[in-house]
This record gives structure tokens, C-alpha cells and sequence, in this order.
């Protein structure tokens, strides 16, 4: 959801004399299957309250941001840059060292296990070497759309993320190559396609 949009809901839900909580979370939906997502919730504190429960059975820890609700979906917006930034410098590192004759898995390995140890790098490493970009975990579309929401708020702050505009052209360019039903991660692949090694697509 856009920053603006939850601002709009928010001072909506306030004429009405209500309360919005804002609550996307992270974790793709294995995650989500096991009730192991992390939570990120603002609003106000009473009303995070009440919800406490839910957040506990469906996810490992919340992460309150405030009482403004559209903190939580620009902290949202902005981790999913970051896993879309990670996404498109594996891709790149793999097609250099693919292109070498370097095993992609053993590469990936050792990052892991040594420099980079985050899940987002263990899961996206792996699901780029194995090629596995359906079924789609968050489909490409998903993806161009949270991209071009973060640049949207940017824009509104006077930010500038040219990472963030690398990657919205990434995405585009995927979705226009039939893209759309694959997983963002799928984005890996246009590196390689640029270094000569495959197509892009995916089982």
C-alpha cells in the first residue's frame, strides 16, 4: 500500500472515529504457512494493543514504528527495495561468476555461510541458482509495484534512488518479456541474459 493511500485511510478512519493500524508484514508464504512472519505495525498504541494477538499468531516478532500508520508501509516499501536491490546484485555477481566457470551453488555457498549469512540472500541465492521462479512466492508485477511506490514516496521527500529506479526497469523489463507470473527473482535473470549465458525464464 502507498504512503499516501494509508494517509488518506488514516484521516479517513479518524472522521469516522475510528482507529487504522497499518500492518504489512515480511516473510514470503512459507513463512506465513508457519505463523513466522515479522510484523511491522504503527498506529495507536491502544489499538496495536488489541491487535497484539493476532500478530502473535501470525507472526515470530512485531516491530512497532509509531503512531502513524503510514511509517509501517514506507518501512515496508523500503525493505522490499532492499530485497529487490539484493535480488539484482546476486543476479549480477552469479552471471560474472557463472560466465567465469565458476559454480553459481558453491558461490552462493560461501557468501552465505561467511559474508552474508541474511535469509534473504540464503533464499533468493538459492532460488536464482536453481532457477525456480514459479511458482511465483511475490509475482514480478507485485514487485514493480511496491518499486514504483517507494519511488513514489521518494519523490514526494526529495530522495533520490537511482538503485531504486535500476530495479523498477528491471521489472519492467521482465513483465514486457513474459514476465508476469514468475517471481520477482526472476529479474536474476536478465544479467545473465546480458552476460550471453541463458534466456531468461524459469520452471
Amino acid at each position: 500500500m502507498s504512503v499516501a493511500l494509508t494517509r488518506e485511510l488514516t484521516a479517513a478512519h479518524e472522521h469516522a472515529r475510528q482507529r487504522l493500524i497499518a500492518a504489512p508484514v515480511f516473510g514470503r508464504p512459507e513463512m506465513a504457512a508457519a505463523g513466522k512472519l515479522f510484523i511491522v505495525a504503527a498506529g495507536a498504541a491502544e489499538a496495536l494493543r488489541k491487535c497484539q494477538p493476532l500478530f502473535e499468531a501470525m507472526g515470530q516478532r512485531t516491530f512497532p514504528f509509531g503512531a502513524e500508520p503510514a511509517a509501517a508501509s514506507l518501512v515496508k516499501l523500503t525493505g522490499n527495495f532492499l530485497i529487490a536491490a539484493t535480488i539484482e546484485t546476486l543476479g549480477e555477481a552469479l552471471a560474472l561468476v557463472g560466465k567465469a566457470g565458476i559454480d553459481p551453488a558453491g558461490f552462493v555457498e560461501l557468501m552465505t555461510s561467511t559474508l552474508f549469512p541474511a535469509p534473504a540472500y540464503r533464499t533468493y541465492g538459492t532460488l536464482i541458482v536453481e532457477r525456480k521462479f514459479q511458482p511465483a512466492g511475490f509475482a514480478a508485477p507485485l514487485g514493480q509495484k511496491d518499486v514504483r511506490l517507494l519511488l513514489a514516496a521518494a519523490e514526494a521527500l526529495h530522495v533520490s534512488m537511482p538503485v531504486a529506479s535500476l530495479v523498477n526497469d528491471r521489472l519492467h523489463r521482465l513483465i514486457a518479456q513474459g514476465g508476469e507470473k514468475l517471481d520477482w527473482s526472476a529479474i536474476s535473470q536478465l544479467a545473465a541474459e546480458d552476460a550471453g549465458l541463458r534466456r531468461t525464464g524459469g520452471s
